[in-house]
């Protein structure tokens, strides 16, 4: 049987890098050490690997997200590929995956991995996520569900999946809805298949996009310094069902009046935000204001879809609703 051609994408991350044994730093090195486990990989596919740059995840901006959707964009136009795995860092790995999904329109497999120990650590696991991906990549079944998130055998969306513990290996998790798929020795199974795609055409990245936490006895200091600072958009990680503290009611005024857009996610990962109190700074006052709820995103990827929105000239509120 023919193998298929997976294009791999190298971009960083604790996937590529080693701990010195010396500091015991963990950090890049002059050679990727799974560009140098190329071979060993030959047998799952055959691989188109792209190195566009080197990077710490807290490293990666919106604008290496949009480098990476260009390079898929150009190779699938051009190469006759089966799918695509994209090896990253760890900490903005949940936003670059969902940036890719709302913004690559393509029924082929997207797998983003990664690793939470380096490759010369003991119970190093980025060659073995990367073969996982490979192998899911390669997978009829992987089709037409959205970019997907790979590692320690389990498969998760690019929307519910997020980062959920500092340092052990089964970090990523989708709170609420659990992975849609497991990888196993004999083969890639899956469970559950999204409902619902997104897709938002995008060229460039010039918005300034902005995210926030709510706290007890929180004012409207920073919202009014938001406005100052000339940002297109804000998202406020809200207590609980969607409400905040009424000394900020006059900094959601301020912003509002200046359209800025003000997206609402709650700061707990159950549950969604929503218009349900009608007291002072509650969700229904809110939502009243001119306040967009979002529809269960965490912060982070509340502000990437915020942004893509402002980018792409969305209706804020109606892409908040899907």
């Amino acid at each position: 049987m023919e193998k298929k051609k997976i294009l791999v994408i190298h971009t960083g991350g604790t996937i590529s890098m080693s701990e010195d044994a010396a500091t015991g730093a963990v950090k890049p090195t002059d050679n990727n050490p799974l560009t140098e486990k190329t071979k060993e990989l030959l047998s799952l596919a055959e691989l188109l690997v792209e190195e566009p740059f080197h990077l710490p995840s807290p490293h990666i901006t919106p604008r290496e997200m949009l480098k990476l959707k260009e390079i898929i964009e150009t190779k699938l136009a051009k190469e006759k590929i089966s799918g695509v795995v994209i090896t990253h860092g760890t900490d903005t790995l949940e936003e670059t995956a969902y940036f890719l999904d709302l913004t690559v329109k393509t029924s082929l497999p997207i797998v983003v991995t990664g690793a939470m120990r380096s490759s010369n650590e003991i119970g190093s696991d980025g060659l073995y996520n990367l073969i996982s991906s490979i192998r899911v990549a390669s997978c009829e079944e992987a089709k037409d569900k959205g970019v997907l998130v790979v590692l320690n055998d389990e498969i998760h969306t690019a929307e519910n999946v997020t980062k959920t513990h500092t340092s052990n290996v089964s970090t990523f998790q989708s709170p609420q809805y659990g992975p849609i798929g497991i990888v196993t020795k004999r083969g890639v199974l899956f469970h559950n298949t999204p409902t619902n795609r997104e897709y938002y055409p995008l060229d460039a990245i010039v918005k300034k996009v902005t995210l926030i936490k709510a706290f007890a006895g929180m004012d409207s200091s920073l919202l009014y310094a938001i406005g100052d600072l000339d940002f297109d958009g804000v998202v406020i990680e809200a207590l609980g069902q969607g409400n905040l503290p009424p000394a900020t009611i006059e900094g959601i005024k301020a912003l509002t009046e200046k359209n800025i857009p003000i997206v609402l996610v709650s700061r707990c990962f159950n549950g969604i935000a929503q218009d349900v109190y009608g007291y002072d700074g509650g969700g229904k006052h809110l939502k009243d204001m001119g306040v967009i709820f979002s529809n269960g995103l965490n912060g982070q990827k509340a502000r990437i879809k915020l942004l893509i929105g402002l980018e792409t000239q969305q209706n804020i509120e109606r892409i908040f609703q899907i």
